[in-house]
């Protein structure tokens, strides 16, 4: 076989991997470092401001890399000290684009959720999310078979692909999700030092209305795609340090993905007991494991309002004969706040008159 023939064929069966990851959707390693594509739900759930960007650059080793660009914020609109409940609201938007083919997705969404406060320590939430979203894909930087004359490359024949420079659809999409958040450093009483514990546990639904996806106008769709996920941080009594463990199970048409792991988190700097958090420091290492594909080193850095993450795919699909074990590189960056306009006597909704 020529060397223009397997490269053909390597490129073709990446373009087909591809392809059926983006059909799974954009996701991140550090998912607890991308909320908003995890669950609308998650919009305000545990912190007053939130923003949140991400990288992720994989297949290097194999081809030209395929990149995803995040960014997300997110914050509550009215305290989180009222006794029924509050609302919040979001904004996340991501760019993949993969390989020499450029196959992108460009989508922008809004979310707006509202948690109902059961007790002290618990928050019952539901979100609901709505965006715009464009999925392209550009011929230009691509060799097809039909090309091939018997001897050689010959751009000058034709590729028998329609559109010849490259094709573009739009939608409309939307999501929904709930979710349940235990924090027992949220009550009155501050917890004592390395006794607090926090977990969250949700649900959620995308692409319900199964927008129409093909670039070809074949009827293909966007599967409605299922997610279960959640995790925790659990101080060890009598040390600096926790544990943080977390899942997400996600399912889409005939795919699924189980992904687990843990972190082990040292705090070198106890937060403020009067401004929570947001003056820790600390540093967190370990791994996940997405099964039958990669196992994923991870570590996290916090100073203040700020967190670091950095994690590394080790490919254990069978892609790895030809990747060599190097999947990809993820960084992310966190940034949290206060939102000191929230008052106790003031609301977004209600500016004068909500009592908490």
């Amino acid at each position: 076989m020529s060397a223009y023939k397997i490269r053909l064929t390597i490129h073709s069966f990446l373009l087909c991997t591809i392809s059926i990851a983006t059909a799974q959707d954009v996701h991140f390693s550090q998912f607890t470092m991308s909320p908003l594509t995890t669950n609308p739900a998650l919009a305000g759930a545990q912190n007053d401001i939130q923003a949140i960007a991400n990288y992720k650059n994989q297949w290097l080793s194999v081809a030209a890399p395929y990149t995803t660009m995040a960014f997300s914020y997110d914050m509550r609109l009215t305290s989180a000290k009222s006794q029924r409940g509050f609302w919040a609201a979001g904004i996340n938007i991501y760019d993949d684009k993969s390989g020499d083919e450029q196959l992108s997705l460009l989508q922008a969404n809004l979310s707006l959720a509202y948690h109902i406060r059961l007790d002290e320590y618990n928050t019952i939430g539901a979100g609901f999310q709505g965006g715009y979203a464009q999925h392209s894909i550009s011929y230009g930087g691509l060799q097809w078979g039909n090309q091939y004359n018997g001897s050689i490359y010959d751009s000058g024949l034709p590729s028998g692909e329609p559109n010849g420079g490259g094709v573009a659809r739009s939608y409309i999409d939307a999501g929904a999700g709930v979710l349940w958040v235990y924090n027992n450093t949220s009550g009155k009483e501050k917890v004592t030092d390395n006794h607090d514990f926090t977990m969250n546990i949700g649900a959620s639904i995308f692409h319900p209305q199964q927008p129409e996806y093909s670039l070809y106008n074949d009827g293909e769709v966007l599967y409605r795609k299922f997610v279960v996920h959640g995790d925790a941080r659990i101080s060890i009594p009598n040390s600096n340090m926790a544990l943080v463990p977390g899942f997400i199970y996600t399912r889409q048409q005939n795919t699924q993905e189980i992904y687990a792991g843990s972190l082990l988190r040292f705090k070198f700097v106890q937060e403020s007991k009067t401004t929570g958090y947001y003056k820790i420091s600390a540093f967190s290492f370990g791994a996940y494991y997405r099964a039958a594909d990669a196992l994923s080193a991870v570590l996290m850095l916090e100073i203040a309002n700020f967190a670091l993450g950095m994690s590394y795919d080790i490919n254990l699909s069978p892609l790895q004969t030809v990747s060599g074990l190097r999947g990809g590189f993820e960084i992310s960056l966190k940034y949290l706040a206060a939102n000191t306009s929230l008052k106790r006597s003031k609301s977004f909704f209600h500016p004068a008159s909500q009592t908490q």
